[in-house]
């Protein structure tokens, strides 16, 4: 009996554009130092529309507190701007997916910015399924590279049908996706998990923004095992907004009227000027 050919493998992405402190990464040599010491860095992610970033100045401080803290000293933030600027200009785009990286080799005098710029992205358009998962992220409060675990544990959801893992700590306390924020709905207010995690750019606007269009935005204890006592959920990132349909067996309602506020009001954030 025939059978079905198995499904090709979707196409590679393009290899991103990349600058290091400055100068395009043309050789070996350029990349000796992200090759070395990549395991210890730090990074941010944006998303690049007409040469702006919604929350750039929360992306700028996010660089330099994580860079004080892991090596003990500032980081410019108009020298990231400038960094950013220069990418941009070699790539040639002015709308971009952009990463900035942050790596400090032993004795050096400064730190080591390297930056990836690829085509501009957007969160997927259908809502989510999550896959809940035993796994804190270290030190989660730094956006630093991630662990295998981090990794494994989102090529496993893939795997299993899901589109992102939903890591949680003991007593199944939900903390935030792999590689997103996750916020809850109660039907009155906007819920993000009391736990420790990263403070994403995208949540922190709509922290500060959705209050003020009338949408509670608060801090409060989720479990799994009390997920169906939410009416709705979503997940952020740098790449926007997405409504949450699932996290493991429960089933969540797509809230129009909530989703339609609260990407309204995201969309509503100016851009800030590389």
């Amino acid at each position: 009996m025939a059978t079905s050919p198995p499904p090709s493998p979707a196409p590679a992405a393009a290899p991103p554009y990349i600058e290091v402190d400055g100068r395009p990464a043309a050789t070996a040599d350029d990349l000796l130092v992200p090759t070395l010491y990549g395991g210890y860095a730090h990074f941010t992610a944006m998303q690049v529309r007409d040469g702006g970033v919604r929350g750039l100045r929360l992306h700028l401080a996010r660089l330099d507190a994580a860079t004080q803290e892991v090596f003990g000293a500032g980081l410019d933030g108009e020298l990231v701007r400038e960094r950013v600027r220069h990418a941009l200009g070699g790539a040639g785009m002015r709308d971009a997916a952009v990463r900035v990286y942050v790596y400090w080799a032993p004795g050096a005098e400064a730190a080591t910015l390297m930056v990836t710029v690829r085509p501009s992205a957007t969160m997927p358009s259908a809502p989510q399924a999550l896959m809940s998962v035993p796994y804190e992220r270290p030190f989660p409060h730094i956006k630093h590279l991630g662990s295998f675990a981090q990794t494994h544990y989102g090529h496993l959801a893939r795997r299993e049908g899901f589109d992102e893992a939903l890591l949680t700590g003991p007593g199944g306390v939900v903390a935030e996706g792999a590689i997103t924020n996750v916020a809850f709905y109660d039907g009155t207010s906007v819920v993000w998990p009391d736990a420790p995690s990263l403070h994403g750019v995208t949540m922190a606007l709509l922290e500060r923004r959705l209050p003020e269009h009338g949408l509670p935005s608060v801090r409060g204890r989720v479990t799994v095992e009390g997920l169906a006592t939410y009416r709705a959920a979503f997940v952020t990132n740098s790449n926007g907004i997405a409504a949450v349909r699932r996290i493991d067996e429960t089933e969540f309602a797509v809230d129009e009227e909530l989703m339609t506020t609260v990407i309204s009001v995201y969309e509503a954030t100016p851009w800030e000027a590389v």
